[in-house]
């Protein structure tokens, strides 16, 4: 069987404006609308970022440089197509099928790819002859090299048999992705949450998986020869277990409530300082723990909704995808904590009130929070100077002498003239449109 290379239409800039202007037209349920239909076309450096194309078809198209930035592609097909260096920046591809794709040097940092399907897959067609034969791009398919995926979502996506070498999945979500026999030699995946994904038969070698997390994570004949695997999150417990506490935790809670509640007079306060806490699902919920010592301590993935942690020092503890929706967190302490993913919607983050009048306000310093839900919550005075709270949901967040000096706020969500009025609140390393 023959490979060969397929003639495209080429298409211009003002033709594909127009195509995907009749897209949006039928999302909207226009007169006139039609669905875009791009197989086989030649849209190679075409600008079509921001733009709704959700369903469309881009079977065997070449888009080599293309700006898709921001848009709309869910349920897009792209079956065998050339998205080399394309920028898909913080492109929705919810669903999109890229089976044979060659996403070689795309940039794809923020994109949404939640069960997106990255298999193998080739076209095939008969010749005159009637012999089968392969319509390929300039290169072969199912292609990643160096695309950057950082911060990425790539939840319940299908990548088996993808080679991504070079490739940068820092802190992407990877949760459920099916990776078998991946080709992923020297890829960048430092801190990226892979939670249930399969890797087996993998290639690892030479990877940077450095605070990465292999809870349940398949690695069943993966090669990971000089690979960097320092700081990852498994199964086994980090630092202390639950278990080995001095006592049982449900003791030591009831003992750490009666000090808050006499003042210091009777029960003693909990120490939980490099404890692995994973194994209190479903305890720590609502839970009074006010000035609770947890510095360094593994919550990852709790439920911790409601809970009450004014004046907590949990420096450095690991709070990724934890659930502190609706908590009281006034004064804590999170400097250089990990709390990407986390549910921090309508918490409170603001000062809290010590005798004479004194105000102690959270202290969240360095502390990074990628994709982190924020809405609702206050942040009075809160200092969030040096984090990261890249990709992260602030929407109705209140912001009163905020200090966010020096934060990575790159694809951070605000409401519509947030910035300006938090900056005439007193907020501090917020530029302003």
């Amino acid at each position: 069987m023959k490979r060969s290379t397929t003639t495209l239409t080429k298409i211009s800039q003002k033709q594909a404006d127009e195509t995907a202007l009749k897209h949006e037209m039928l999302y909207m349920g226009r007169v006139g609308g039609a669905r875009a239909v791009f197989s086989f076309c030649d849209l190679a450096g075409v600008n079509l970022s921001g733009r709704n194309l959700a369903d469309a078809d881009f079977t065997g198209a070449s888009l080599a440089d293309a700006n898709l930035a921001g848009a709309k592609l869910d349920r897009a097909v792209f079956f065998c197509a050339d998205l080399r260096r394309a920028n898909l920046a913080r492109a929705s591809l919810r669903r999109a099928d890229l089976r044979g794709a060659c996403l070689r040097g795309a940039y794809m940092i923020g994109a949404d790819m939640f069960e997106t399907d990255l298999r193998e897959g080739s076209i095939a067609e008969k010749d005159e002859f009637g012999n089968l034969r392969f319509l390929r791009h300039e290169l072969q398919p199912s292609e990643m090299q160096a695309v950057v995926l950082a911060n990425a979502n790539l939840e319940k996506a299908r990548l088996t048999g993808i080679i991504a070498i070079q490739a940068d999945f820092t802190d992407a979500v990877m949760r459920g992705c099916k990776l078998v026999r991946a080709n992923l030699r020297q890829s960048k995946m430092v801190g990226a949450n892979l939670e249930g994904a399969d890797l087996s038969g993998a290639d690892l070698k030479g990877a940077n998986l450095n605070g990465a997390v292999l809870i349940k994570t398949n690695l069943t004949m993966a090669a990971t020869d000089g690979a960097d695997l320092d700081n990852v999150l498994t199964d086994e417990p980090i630092g202390r277990a639950v278990s080995a506490l001095d006592e049982p935790i449900e003791k030591l809670l009831a003992l750490h409530e009666q000090w808050y509640d006499t003042g210091g007079a009777a029960g003693s306060p909990l120490d939980l300082s490099g404890v692995d806490l994973r194994d209190l699902k479903g305890v720590l919920a609502g839970a009074n723990l006010t000035a609770l010592k947890a510095s360094g301590a593994v919550f990852y993935g709790l439920d911790l909704t409601g809970i009450q942690l004014q004046g907590a020092q949990l420096q450095g503890a690991d709070l990724r995808a934890v659930r502190l929706a609706g908590s009281d967190l006034r004064g804590i302490n999170l400097l250089n904590a990990k709390l990407n993913n986390a549910d921090l919607r309508d918490s409170n983050l603001g000062p809290l009130l010590l005798p004479n009048d004194r105000l102690l306000p959270a202290q969240l310093q360095g502390t990074v929070a990628r994709y982190a839900d924020l809405r609702g919550a206050d942040l009075l005075r809160a200092n969030l100077s040096g984090g990261d709270l890249s990709y992260a949901n602030l929407i109705g967040v209140k912001l009163r002498f905020t200090d966010f000096s020096e934060t990575m706020l790159n694809a951070t969500l605000f409401a519509q003239g947030a910035l300006r009025e938090a900056v005439a609140h007193g907020c501090r390393g917020l530029e302003t449109p």
